[in-house]
């Protein structure tokens, strides 16, 4: 969807009227029970089931039948419950001519009793611990299985949750707490899937070609053991299977699986998770050109996990020698990302933390060979420790987990501060704020990816007279990053594209110059990854503060310069953590079946429903909200936690700047506030 594009794609969907704006329906064609394609990532409000009507131009099919149950009120407690039959025609109609409508006891099977339920768990628990290689989770098993023998209501509790669900396969792969079961993350749930998509993989390949994988992993605990399970199986499989020669950023293998020209890659990562989470990513390559796993292959992938979980012993799957990769892929990607910066024509006096993780070695050789000074370390953070010890939480956007930095920063008066996630697929900044009691103040995500695009459409030299067309350069951002973006194309003539969530869909965007998502994501260097790459962004950055320096500013003046020239936006953000998932269900419902006319005091002008997909983007549980001042707020549930999540973006292009900033604030104020009032 293209920034020209945008207004009539969005308004092909089927409104309906109200007072206070207008509130989008689904397509006249639409099933009412859509699923979003991205599963993995998206928390979906439940639906109602409703009939299925057969198509009125099948004038041959089958008459169908309607079974309805029929509860009898509870006067006639001895009653049984009957079931009504009813012979429908093709066209939807009672076919009354036709005695089939009858009515016959219900058979009545025995209920499954609670000690029925912990015999059939307590079967699976020690089907599951038959196959497990390794004995950490073999020891915590085999004592829950003894606990719940021996009475332990606790232990019962503990075994169902990891054996009545599955941690689900989709885009964002699989991700959750190492631990025993099949709804954890351990040896047995990543040899099926490995084994699962090695079968996906043949099943795609082209007739005599074989395969390939390229396998990477962090610093994460067991990241190395479920890489090397990984290769072993592919190979054992008969795919090629790279692995990579150390543990690497997330970048380094996203750019692997073009260098190789592999079919696939996988990375075994949980990012900024909890310390003792893990996780499973997977890379298409060929016509996918590198990036993340997408609709359906996601599920032809899922399907192929399941029948391996269903059917095999996973200590019984043929394992095989694999390769592991020269340092010269190291290097490639050394030599890639360093020539995105030109020679620094000012050093930077800056700070940089790993936050525990593994992006400091590949960063260090990037800045060398880009020709940047080395940053002071933080040193206590520098060297990959899965234990995370010195924060709460490795993400850089968590409260206190930048604190150690700012205090390195201020001991050496850093005009920057660059931090990495764990897998430094993600980027934080800080600068200098005297106004804040750290003497700094972290950027925001949407603050970072609009100056960035400023920067990377400044480069790409567009004509902002030039006919968009589909083979124009496009900025992309998700749907919940700020509209600032939109902006900086359209003076620069480019394409502006909104995707839904995940880089997954940022990375696919054709002819992409640049891309950005408000989790600290950005996408510098589309042509060497497709995914977002913390160290290539930091280089961009360090190069741009390099230039603002050597014309005597700072990024502080870029931030405003940028206001005065695009207007200056605001954005916050609404995170409402819940015990029950129903509980956003029925927050969305709310929003849905009674939408509001007014946010605060400011009005309701229109109201998106992404239910049905909107314009060219799937399906999504998402809601927009534009008010009548310009303002916009989105409405979604977390794709990975427990939360509702409400985005708020504001703008302002009137008067000075110090008018912008105070007229952009007031209005997100306003909004956050009567946010809170509705989703409470």
């Amino acid at each position: 969807m293209t920034g020209s594009e945008r207004g009539d794609s969005e308004n092909d969907a089927p409104t309906v009227s109200r007072s206070g704006g207008r509130h989008s329906g689904p397509p006249a064609d639409a099933a009412p029970h859509v699923t979003d394609a991205d599963a993995a990532d998206e928390v979906h409000t439940p639906t109602r089931a409703l009939p299925i009507v057969q198509d009125g131009d099948d004038a041959g099919s089958e008459p169908t039948v309607a079974i309805q149950t029929i509860v009898h009120d509870s006067d006639d407690a001895g009653s049984e419950r009957t079931v009504a039959i009813q012979t429908m025609s093709p066209d939807g109609t009672a076919n009354d001519d036709v005695d089939d409508l009858a009515t016959a006891p219900v058979a009545h099977e025995a209920p499954e009793t609670p000690s029925d339920r912990t015999a059939t768990l307590l079967q699976a628990a020690r089907s599951w611990l038959n196959q497990d290689p390794d004995p950490e989770t073999q020891a915590q098993l085999r004592a829950l299985i003894n606990a719940v023998d021996d009475g332990d209501t606790v232990a019962l509790s503990n075994l169902h949750s990891r054996f009545d669900t599955r941690l689900a396969f989709g885009t964002a792969g699989l991700r959750g707490e190492i631990s025993a079961g099949p709804n954890r993350m351990n040896r047995v749930l990543v040899s099926q899937a490995a084994a699962g998509l090695a079968t996906y993989l043949r099943r795609h390949a082209a007739p005599g070609v074989t395969p390939s994988v390229v396998i990477g992993y962090d610093g994460r605990k067991n990241s190395h053991v479920f890489a090397t399970d990984t290769a072993a199986l592919m190979a054992g499989a008969g795919v090629r299977a790279i692995l990579l020669p150390r543990l690497l950023p997330t970048p380094v293998l996203a750019f692997a699986v073009r260098h190789f020209d592999a079919s696939c890659g996988v990375m075994v990562t949980a990012s900024h998770n909890p310390p003792n989470d893990n996780g499973y990513k997977v890379y298409l390559g060929g016509a996918n050109n590198g990036a993340q796993i997408v609709s359906p292959d996601d599920k032809a992938i899922s399907d192929e996990i399941l029948r391996v979980a269903a059917d095999e012993h996973v200590l019984k799957l043929p394992r095989g020698a694999y390769e592991t990769a020269e340092e010269d892929v190291v290097l490639a990607y050394i030599a890639a990302t360093a020539g995105i910066a030109h020679t620094p024509r000012a050093q930077v006096n800056a700070v940089y933390t790993a936050m525990h993780g593994v992006g400091w070695d590949t960063t260090r050789r990037v800045l060398v060979k880009a020709g940047f000074d080395l940053p002071t370390l933080v040193d206590a953070q520098i060297a990959p420790d899965a234990a995370f010890p010195t924060v709460a939480f490795p993400n850089p956007e968590e409260p206190g987990a930048m604190n150690l930095a700012y205090e390195t920063a201020r001991e050496v008066s850093a005009e920057l501060i660059i931090a990495n996630d764990p897998d430094a697929d993600r980027l934080a900044v800080a600068i200098p704020d005297l106004s804040s009691a750290s003497g700094y103040r972290r950027l925001s995500g949407n603050e970072v990816g609009a100056i960035l695009g400023w920067r990377a459409a400044a480069l790409a030299g567009s004509d902002p007279d030039a006919v968009i067309t589909e083979e124009t350069g496009a900025l992309a951002c998700s749907i919940v990053s700020s509209p600032a973006l939109h902006a900086v194309a359209d003076t620069y003539g480019l394409r502006f594209v909104e995707t839904l969530t995940g880089f997954k869909w940022v990375s696919r965007v054709p002819n992409l110059v640049y891309g950005f998502e408000e989790a600290l994501g950005y996408l510098v260097n589309p042509e060497t990854v497709r995914d977002k790459d913390g160290i290539s962004a930091a280089v961009a950055l360090l190069s741009l503060v390099s230039d603002l320096k050597s014309e005597g500013t700072t990024l502080v003046g870029y931030l405003e310069l940028f206001s005065e020239k695009f207007g200056h936006f605001a954005s916050g953000q609404i995170s409402v953590r819940v015990s029950e998932l129903s509980t956003i269900a029925l927050v969305m419902t709310r929003l849905r079946e009674s939408p509001p006319t007014h946010v605060g005091r400011i009005r309701v002008d229109e109201i998106d429903d992404f239910r049905w997909g909107l314009g060219d983007l799937p399906p999504s549980d998402v809601l927009r909200i534009r008010l009548t001042d310009g303002s916009r707020v989105m409405v979604r549930p977390s794709g990975t936690e427990p939360k509702l999540k409400v985005y708020i973006d504001t703008r302002s292009t009137v008067g000075t700047l110090v008018e912008r900033r105070a007229a952009a604030q007031a209005a997100l104020d306003e909004l956050d506030r009567g946010m809170r009032a509705l989703i409470a």
